[in-house]
């Protein structure tokens, strides 16, 4: 398993119940056709190739559901599954499996996905100098899942929220006069935080590291421009892209030398994995 920070632990503990209080609610009605007592073997599939993602969400939906169920991960977390090969054996009480399965599945298939689609970026670029970053166009409530699905594909976490790092686009500098001001009033407010500022050409690139930013994105600019920011302020600044990325298009971003590209694709255009649970044996 791969190690968690405590404070990823107490959010999935809190994300799970609530995830189980919206699906079960005052009890799952179906359960109650089966014996209370009944106990299954059942396994876990997924019927393409994908990177496994999600383990710690499972394991906490049926820990918190009780009922002495028993999971057998035969892959770790940041595995290649191949496709119709059981990746997961769940044994016990028949009740709490198939009352958690949906939620289990639901976490899973949505980090795998997250995971899978990083990892194909990240093997993109993997003998270039690019760096694979999130964006904050995540869904709602699953930030931080999704962000962790993002290091296990092989990302990179852009900033958490807007707490944690300015990123100044153009209305903000509208609003504070110039890119200057606007990175002034930033390191007054909050010395010490990363200061990235979004630039449309190479002059605005020229004010924004003059005036101190520790990140440029550059908006729109061509692979020639791009280049040139990279080699006028090498080492002075690192520069970030962001768009709609096809394969071809990451390359040639990365070729220009910058240091990072976001992609909201990783975490908003979720096509879940498919996952399949089947009930293999009755034990009792």
């Amino acid at each position: 398993m791969t190690s968690l920070s405590a404070l990823l632990i107490e959010h999935i503990k809190s994300q799970v119940t609530f995830a189980l209080d919206e699906d079960v609610g005052s009890g799952d009605i179906t359960a109650q056709l089966i014996p209370i007592d009944q106990e299954i073997t059942a396994t876990v599939i997924s019927r393409e190739q994908a990177v496994l993602c999600g383990q710690a969400w499972v394991n906490e939906v049926f820990s918190q559901l009780g009922g002495q169920v028993i999971l057998n991960w035969h892959n770790n977390e940041g595995d290649l599954l191949e496709a119709n090969r059981p990746f997961l054996t769940i044994k016990g009480n028949a009740r709490a499996i198939l009352t958690g399965e949906r939620v289990a599945l639901n976490f899973l298939q949505t980090l795998s996905y997250t995971a899978t689609i990083t990892r194909q970026y990240s093997q993109i670029v993997a003998d270039t100098q690019l760096t694979i970053l999130d964006t904050r166009k995540t869904l709602p409530g699953m930030r931080q899942a999704q962000k962790y699905a993002v290091t296990i594909g092989g990302g990179k976490n852009h900033r958490m929220g807007l707490y944690d790092a300015f990123l100044i686009k153009e209305n903000h500098i509208m609003a504070a006069g110039s890119i200057a001001n606007a990175i002034s009033i930033a390191q007054n407010i909050a010395p010490g935080k990363t200061i990235e500022v979004e630039t449309e050409n190479l002059a605005e690139v020229a004010m924004a590291v003059k005036a101190g930013a520790d990140i440029i994105m550059l908006d729109n600019f061509s692979y020639d421009d791009m280049a040139k920011a990279v080699s006028d302020f090498k080492g002075q600044v690192k520069f970030e892209a962001s768009g709609n990325m096809t394969n071809e298009h990451l390359l040639n971003v990365a070729r220009t030398g910058v240091d990072f590209v976001s992609i909201g694709a990783l975490t908003k255009h979720i096509q879940a994995i498919d996952l399949s649970l089947r009930v293999t044996q009755e034990l009792s």
